[in-house]
């Protein structure tokens, strides 16, 4: 006998021809989320299973966050001939379980001498002897006791949720303009959740913001980046941009232009990074750079598709999915980044395109821009 868990993929199914690929791309995902645990990780009649982990709970933990698990089991493997082992190994695994339960065999080896319905019958009949407090429910239990005769015979009663979506890397790259609030690593996480595989870009404004402003950030990608099997974070200085635009721009257009400065820089790292997509966090009418109006402008100097995951969310809708993928702790910490730096009393919310261009034109935007890319650090977390 052998303790392992056992991993099912949800949409992957769904691929046809393609599910190979998929599948194989679930795989390397899961190895590198128990790596330094000694587990093996292979594939097996349509099953994914783990086995030889140091810690089972740690193991659980780390392969319910990788994106394309559907859900997984701790499951025992044992010998299929010794049908009176099997029975025995059932009573265990529902010892202090109360209320009503099920027996669900699956005979994928169609030698084997009884079949899925005699299977129920005579575990479910040993189970209620050794434990009379449990009664049967065919339709509606409270807990599942699953066999598989395959090769071998695998039992497991739980089955824990996992995060589902598809494998990191399967749908391409983009990339994640990342500040330390709320917001956008929720976006990251949800693109990334679809199988893309996401860098990020982070605007930081020394000595308007400080270092642990940038550190805070930082610590929102190593959050993001064990699902995401690492995140590269490209950290661009900016606080000449902002100081020139706080100087030489109507105030009412400053976060506007600030955005567009934002999205122009946030494309060409994109670029070198070969992705194909910018992700922000950004909902419609949560602050005056979000109205429809105001987006327009900032798309319209990225030639990109702007990926906003969050565009009909509100606030409290955003703050549940922080709290759910941990980083709400770290984006309440009171750092602040360079969003709020020079902000205007009263901003644009309709903006005109001529006033923005007739801002950004007392600018050098080039150069500033080639001076922001020169100091940019690369961080790998």
């Amino acid at each position: 006998m052998q303790d392992l868990l056992l991993v099912r993929y949800g949409e992957i199914f769904l691929k046809g021809l393609n599910r190979p690929y998929f599948i194989r791309a679930l795989v390397r995902k899961i190895r590198y989320a128990v790596r330094g645990m000694g587990a093996e990780v292979w594939v097996h009649d349509g099953r994914i299973f783990v086995r030889g982990f140091s810690d089972l709970d740690e193991c659980i933990d780390r392969v319910t966050r990788v994106f394309g698990v559907h859900s997984v089991s701790p499951a025992l493997e044992m010998e299929k001939d010794d049908f009176d082992s099997i029975c025995c190994q059932a009573i265990r695994m529902t010892e202090g379980l109360k209320g009503t339960f099920k027996v669900n065999a699956r005979r994928s080896d169609k030698r084997y001498p009884m079949n899925s319905p005699a299977i129920n019958e005579e575990v479910g009949y040993r189970i209620l002897t050794a434990h009379p407090e449990l009664k049967v429910d065919v339709h509606h239990p409270e807990h599942l006791v699953n066999i598989e005769i395959r090769d071998k015979a695998y039992l497991y009663v739980k089955v824990i949720p996992a995060v589902g979506g598809m494998p990191v890397g399967t749908n391409g790259n983009a990339t994640l303009l990342l500040s330390g609030g709320i917001d956008s690593p929720v976006a990251g996480w949800m693109i990334a959740k679809r199988g893309v595989q996401i860098s990020a870009v982070h605007f930081h404004s020394y000595p308007y913001t400080s270092d642990r402003a940038r550190e805070k950030v930082l610590d929102l990608a190593r959050k993001l980046s064990f699902s995401c099997c690492g995140i590269k974070v490209h950290v661009v200085p900016f606080t000449e941009i902002q100081t020139q635009i706080h100087e030489k721009c109507a105030d009412e257009y400053t976060t506007l232009i600030m955005r567009r400065y934002m999205m122009r820089i946030a494309e060409r790292i994109a670029r070198q990074e070969e992705s194909e997509a910018l992700i922000t966090g950004e909902s419609i009418g949560q602050v005056a750079s979000q109205t429809m109006t105001a987006l327009g402008t900032t798309d319209a100097v990225v030639g990109m598709p702007v990926f906003r995951p969050l565009i009909g969310f509100d606030k409290s809708e955003i703050i549940d999915v922080a709290r759910k993928i941990g980083t709400l702790e770290i984006s309440e910490l009171p750092y602040e980044d360079c969003c709020t730096v020079f902000t205007p009393r009263h901003p644009a919310t309709h903006p005109k395109l001529e006033k923005i261009l007739e801002g950004e034109a007392k600018l050098d935007t080039e150069a500033l821009i080639a001076r922001a890319l020169e100091g940019t650090e690369v961080v790998r977390v």
